[in-house]
């Protein structure tokens, strides 16, 4: 079976010579394979002879010629359009249970819970036509599926959704926290409770910080009445410990209800759900919802990239972990040098003890939010002055922001022709950072015209491009999915290697850390008030003090050496707790 798509955010009628059409062979031949519409060009599937050339010649990277199992035709559930976007196959919700959507963007997550949820009805494929519930049903006959699409075709289940985007609820409304909250359901406080959102029951929704919204939501979300919850990315904008705090919460929320989470910090996936579908496919083509598996074994087969069952590769490379701690002493020579350092603000201080940076070493930096690192990385960066202490070098700094604004007007080429020529055309630059973030198919695009988790992309390779001694990225894993992360994760780290040169890292995100830290540096202190940064430590005792103060710890899973949170009050949670070792490294 071959599918044909166009993916319309990249296809560019107007700046184009319709390449596609001119260098058909079918189209040469007489055949109307490729056709001109009013807003872009039409191929048709069963006159395609899957040679891709006009995938090639394509200069916007706008085409996607695939060929997939005959079988899987029979799975079609809904498609957009002629040459639009296409899933297979559904995740099953299960009474009592979490069950987890892990998968790159782009291929069918959100779809599938809009589906779920009533919000799309599906066309099983058929998308001139008016969708009915009724061929679902027909498709699921004799399953416990076509029960449920039976009940939300009548009504019967009651859904509630916590959107993926967030920020956008502010346009919808502008009152308060509370207010809110009492119009959707009256046992809200036990929500405010959980989340630790009593602070913001006064403020205006477009007051709250990203976080703050973000707990609000997935409050509101919880509070509704329902049968079945849904709760799109709900750790995105969090630090550590509220993710594990709202885990914590949709966890027992599952006790009594059916509970579907997309979720790409695999750590949080891995302490949250009981089962998870994988999705794989081509962003913006198709997806293919995998059969479930228990959380642990699933987790590992996406690491893996390889489904057995269904002999299906969607990755090239194994990610792997470190199965001990990477580095345990300073390096002898250090980039920066640091005084105790002291920045106040009007309501808000951090004190950072003396410290240096060593070179050829990546530092994670770890802590709550509003606690003081990205004040800290700025500092460094000399984007902002200490209050008080020296800073003691005289290097060159590259530095990714925690916010990032698509600000620069041209393509991602003009922008790196104009910031980091000499690295575009380096091979070791090419092989570990533009290859691994997939930067090459977004060289032609727009930069206002990316999504959150491309500009993510094409911004880190910026800051590795320019040449410098010290790489300072805030919060590079936001906005990337699971693949992407630890992509980036690799690529930050080869790249720091083969360099020699020196990284800090702020994210809040375990595996990405763990991933790409060689050391630690360990932020304290009450949130929005007061700061304190202490390190850098070895990977063992930096994590240790980090998720001490969490109240967490973790083992290494044997197979993929992965990090895993420990089940709270297990023989082993308190076996490490009474030992100190919140980190499992071994």
């Amino acid at each position: 079976m071959r599918i044909a798509v166009i993916l319309d955010d990249k296809c560019s009628p107007k700046r184009c010579s319709y390449e596609c059409i001119h260098y058909c062979p079918r189209v040469r031949t007489g055949d109307e394979t490729v056709v001109k519409t009013e807003d872009g060009v039409r191929i048709s599937e069963e006159l395609c002879s899957g040679c891709g050339i006009c995938t090639v010649k394509c200069p916007f990277d706008a085409i996607r010629i695939i060929n997939l199992a005959e079988e899987l035709d029979e799975d079609l559930i809904h498609q957009f359009s002629e040459n639009g976007f296409r899933l297979y196959r559904l995740p099953t919700p299960q009474e009592g249970m979490v069950v987890g959507l892990l998968g790159a963007n782009g291929i069918g997550k959100t779809t599938a819970i809009r589906i779920l949820s009533g919000e799309i009805i599906p066309n099983m494929g058929d998308y001139e036509g008016n969708p009915s519930w009724g061929a679902i049903i027909d498709h699921y006959s004799g399953t416990g599926m076509a029960d449920y699409f039976e009940k939300l075709a009548d009504g019967d289940i009651k859904t509630s959704v916590k959107p993926q985007y967030v920020d956008k609820i502010p346009a919808h409304y502008t009152g308060e926290v509370e207010t809110l909250l009492k119009k959707v359901g009256k046992d809200y406080m036990k929500w405010v409770d959980a989340l630790d959102i009593e602070n913001t029951l006064d403020s205006k929704v477009g007051n709250l910080s990203g976080g703050e919204l973000q707990r609000v939501a997935i409050a509101a979300a919880s509070t509704k009445e329902a049968d079945i919850y849904f709760y799109d990315e709900p750790s995105s904008y969090l630090d550590i410990k509220q993710r594990l705090n709202v885990a914590r919460a949709i966890k027992e929320k599952s006790k009594e209800h059916r509970v579907v989470v997309i979720e790409h910090d695999i750590a949080v996936l891995d302490f949250l759900a009981d089962n998870v579908h994988i999705l794989y496919g081509t962003k913006g083509a198709y997806g293919v919802v995998a059969h479930p598996r228990g959380v642990r074994r699933a987790i590992n087969t996406f690491l893996k990239g390889f489904l057995e069952e269904e002999n299906i590769r969607f990755r090239d490379k194994v990610i792997k972990f470190h199965s001990h701690a990477p580095s345990t002493t300073l390096h002898p020579d250090p980039v920066v040098m640091y005084d105790r350092l002291v920045k106040k603000w009007n309501s808000f201080k951090l004190e950072t003890e003396p410290g240096e940076i060593p070179k050829g070493e990546v530092i994670g930096i770890v802590g709550p939010n509003a606690t003081g690192k990205t004040t800290f990385v700025k500092m460094l960066a000399d984007v902002i002055e200490p209050t008080e202490g020296k800073i003691e070098s005289d290097i060159t700094v590259s530095y990714k922001p925690q916010y990032i604004k698509p600000d620069y007007p041209g393509r991602v080429l003009d922008l790196y022709h104009t910031q980091i020529p000499d690295s575009l055309s380096n091979s070791l630059f090419k092989a570990e950072v533009l290859d691994p973030l997939g930067i090459e198919t977004l060289l032609e695009r727009e930069i206002p015209k990316l999504s959150g988790g491309e500009l993510q992309r094409v911004v880190i390779a910026l800051a590795l491009g320019r040449d410098a001694d010290l790489y300072l990225l805030d919060e590079p894993s936001a906005y990337l999915d699971s693949s992407r992360r630890m992509d980036a994760a690799r690529a930050i780290r080869r790249y720091m290697e083969k360099t020699e040169r020196a990284g800090m890292i702020v994210d809040h995100d375990v595996y990405f850390i763990d991933y790409v830290s060689d050391l630690i540096m360990d932020f304290t202190g009450t949130p929005g008030i007061h700061g304190k940064g202490e390190g850098p430590f070895s990977m063992q005792e930096g994590m240790n003090r980090f998720l001490e103060d969490v109240g967490i710890t973790f083992r290494r899973d044997p197979e993929t050496n992965r990090p895993r949170v420990n089940k709270p009050g297990s023989h082993l949670d308190r076996k490490q707790k009474s030992n100190r070792d919140y980190y499992y490294t071994s």
